[in-house]
């Protein structure tokens, strides 16, 4: 063993500053008598470290570091003794930036919710009490290295019991950049009374949170939800919920030990419940399943409190705990609002009032949606809490940009070995989202210091993400969307070689330049070959059939020879009997091979859904139906790699057959067809790994049930953790393929034909 007295110079690279990572290393280095120093800088933590048997000590350095703290590389090098004595915490060097990362947003802390609540604390009711432990981060920073005077709380001196904490290496707030109390931190425009007594009148309040400002109202009082509903023009999209606890969630709904886990998650997401008792019909119309999540932020855990003391005064039964619509606040198609003098202007016609802080929002982000699906979590929106982390590739690799798509678009930038995926911006359907796309951009490359050699984009040239791409001056790789959709899971698992994947989706443009959404490809790196699809159904409208599912109900009809039921069976629309004429006796109209459309057509035809007034709602409502799902076994038939569910569409015209019974049986035939139809592609092509993704897998029903009938046949099915399985992932996908195409993969011909001109 070595007891000789030695130095190591240590650089520290993961999620690092913010989350008292150098006040850790001091107290370890002051009980263990080591002397040296850390800082911050542009690369993440560096610290030099003297004394004896420093490789033990080095051994115990990410054994009990901070609960936010994840270390993913130490590169140590051997130094000359310097005979210094103590350990300092030195000023942050800045430069050019280079590995260092802000950390993701965090949830409050159960100590600083203790101080929350104690009157003997200083922050007794303060609404931005944190720690190191705790509270916004990537919200607020503007520049790495993270320190107090690269944040939005640079605008807030600290007082000098508050200076003392920052000090003071045995308190919890030791370097703790966001510290803040009543006399030298943010404060609320509103009082906490004020605010719970206009949500217990039925008002609709906006409250600036750490990443955006929430609409609340109260979610057990249907007039309530419906104004806001009508107020924000958003009919049957279903709100989240925020409770007080946990144990307050139980009173709405029966979490499972899983989903009970995920809600206490330090990243707060919303996450998927089964249930909704009690709670006001229009929270979630059509659905079985409800967004739980807990307070994210001091403010929130106040105001139920708040509730709790004024509900009382009233003389209220208050045995059932409080539950809040918190649904983002923007209007429809906009990003989230961050900022007071927006809020005040553009919410005013929403919410009865408006609370700001003056603390102020750098970054915006929407709250991270989550579901558990075989067993474990899974993305649904990746946003707060998660972004800026990192996803690991498994090695090193030159940096690329990926664009996403157009709707649920994200960015993805590569350096080294990580994938670093930007924040939900959403639809690039308005000036707005594509602003803040462009923005998100800008803030995610300057913060990584990355000049991506490539940026791949989707084959739709008429995405904005594309457009973007087009204009970036780097050179460009166009990839197909569904190639891009499993690249992203097989980035993920780090699987070699080429793989079998399924991708059911909405739409994405193939290389025929027709609508595709359910197919079955191999991949290796960048390059792909459709191996099989479902068969094409018409599209009548082309586009407008993503909205209007009954459109994909007469393209079954047309499909089936039975135009002319189209009258009969949407008796309620106008036009219906026409476009169905039009299509029986007009020319060759669109087709598409989408399994998102034949979830429409299946929704039409059973009466559940005939418009949407949000994506996927056609498909949700379907889903929310099923209880126990069945097999027609001759509701489908495989020729030629090409799967046909048009005898499952038949059956599901049957007389007398009900939305449940339908949905049951379309949910089990799909299952069974799809596990049959990928057994025969995996003995093709001897695979017995399959990726699977594109936004069909959001359907829990389908995704579980797929991956125990592909393991029953010997076949081990990937689905996506890391990102979303809809176009929230997309950008990674195309990220890792930008990513082979660099590294030199083997290309067939008619693909590198088709990319010679991006490349």
């Amino acid at each position: 063993m070595n007891h000789s007295q030695e130095r190591v110079r240590i650089r520290f690279r993961g999620a690092v500053q913010g989350v008292g990572f150098r006040p850790y290393l001091h107290g370890l280095a002051a009980l263990h008598g080591v002397s040296g120093f850390v800082l911050n800088d542009a690369d993440g933590v560096l610290a030099e470290f003297e004394g004896v048997a420093l490789d033990a000590f080095i051994t115990m350095l990410n054994r009990e570091r901070p609960p936010l703290a994840r270390i993913d590389a130490m590169d140590v090098t051997r130094l000359p003794l310097k005979r210094q004595h103590g350990f300092a915490i030195r000023e942050s060097e800045g430069g050019t930036p280079g590995a260092a990362q802000a950390g993701a947003d965090a949830a409050t802390c159960a100590s600083c919710l203790d101080e929350l609540f104690d009157p003997a604390s200083r922050f007794h009711h303060y609404p931005f009490v944190t720690c190191t432990n705790c509270g916004p981060r990537f919200s607020m920073t503007r520049r790495v290295p993270y320190d107090r005077a690269n944040t939005s709380m640079a605008a807030f001196a600290p007082c000098a019991a508050c200076a003392d904490d920052y000090a003071n290496p045995a308190s919890r707030r030791f370097h703790a950049e966001a510290i803040a109390c009543p006399a030298c931190g943010p404060s609320l425009s509103h009082t906490i009374k004020d605010i719970a007594n206009a949500l217990l009148d039925g008002k609709i309040v906006a409250v600036k949170g750490i990443s955006g400002f929430h609409l609340l109202c109260d979610a057990t009082n249907d007039t309530a939800v419906s104004t806001l509903r009508t107020r924000k023009h958003r009919p049957h999209k279903p709100l989240a919920v925020m409770v007080a606890s946990a144990a307050c969630a139980e009173s709405f709904c029966a979490p499972s030990a899983a989903e009970r886990a995920l809600l206490r998650h330090v990243a707060g997401p919303i996450v998927m419940v089964r249930g909704g008792e009690g709670l006001a019909p229009s929270v979630a119309p059509g659905l079985d399943r409800v967004g739980f999540m807990l307070p994210t932020a001091p403010v929130h855990h106040l105001i139920f409190q708040g509730l709790r003391h004024e509900s009382a005064n009233r003389a209220r039964d208050g045995r059932r705990p409080a539950a809040l619509v918190a649904t983002s606040a923007n209007r429809a198609g906009e990003p989230l609002v961050i900022d007071n003098d927006i809020a005040s202007r553009t919410l005013c016609d929403v919410a009865d009032m408006v609370v700001t802080h003056d603390r102020a929002i750098v970054a915006r982000a929407d709250d991270s949606v989550m579901t558990i699906a075989n067993g474990a979590a899974f993305f649904i929106r990746r946003s707060r809490g998660f972004v800026p982390e990192p996803i690991d590739l498994g090695n090193d690799g030159p940096a690329v940009l990926g664009v996403g798509g157009q709707l649920k678009a994200t960015l993805c930038v590569t350096r080294g070995r990580e994938a670093f995926v930007s924040q939900h911006v959403g639809d690039l359907g308005s000036a707005a989202t594509l602003r803040f796309y462009h923005e998100t951009a800008q803030r995610i490359l300057a913060m990584l210091g990355t000049k991506p050699a490539l940026a791949v984009c989707d084959l739709h040239p008429d995405y904005a993400s594309t457009v973007f791409a087009e204009a970036s001056n780097l050179p460009l790789l166009r990839v197909q969307h569904h190639a891009a959709h499993l690249a992203a899971v097989a980035a993920e698992y780090h699987l070699p070689g080429a793989v079998l994947g399924v991708a059911l989706d909405g739409h994405g443009l193939g290389d025929d330049m027709g609508s595709w959404g359910g197919e079955m490809m191999t991949l290796h790196g960048a390059q792909w070959r459709r191996y099989g699809h479902l068969t094409p159904l018409p599209m009548p409208g082309g586009e407008r059939a993503a909205l209007e599912p009954w459109r994909m109900g007469v393209g079954a009809l047309k499909a089936l020879g039975r135009n002319a039921e189209a009258a009969a069976r949407f008796p309620g629309i106008d036009g219906a009997a026409r476009l169905s004429a039009l299509v029986h006796s007009g020319p060759r109209g669109p087709t598409t091979s989408s399994m998102g459309r034949l979830f429409d057509a299946a929704a039409a035809l059973l009466g559940v859904c005939t418009r949407q007034s949000y994506e996927g709602q056609a498909a949700m409502e379907l889903e929310a139906l099923v209880r126990a799902p069945t097999c027609l076994h001759q509701g489908y038939c495989i020729t030629n790699n090409i799967l046909n569910f048009t005898p499952l569409l038949s059956a599901l015209l049957a007389p007398g057959i009900d939305p449940t019974t339908g949905a049951n049986l379309f949910h089990g035939t799909l299952i069974a067809g799809l596990a049959a139809w990928i057994e025969q592609g995996a003995a093709h092509t001897k695979q017995t790994n399959v990726v699977l993704g594109g936004g069909c897998f959001m359907n829990i029903v389908l995704a579980e049930g797929l991956v125990a009938a592909l393991a029953a046949r010997g076949l081990v099915a990937w689905l996506p953790r890391a990102v979303p399985a809809n176009d929230g992932g997309l950008s990674l996908g195309q990220a890792a393929m930008g990513r082979a195409y660099l590294e030199g993969e083997k290309f067939s011909a008619s693909f590198a034909q088709e990319n010679a001109s991006c490349a």
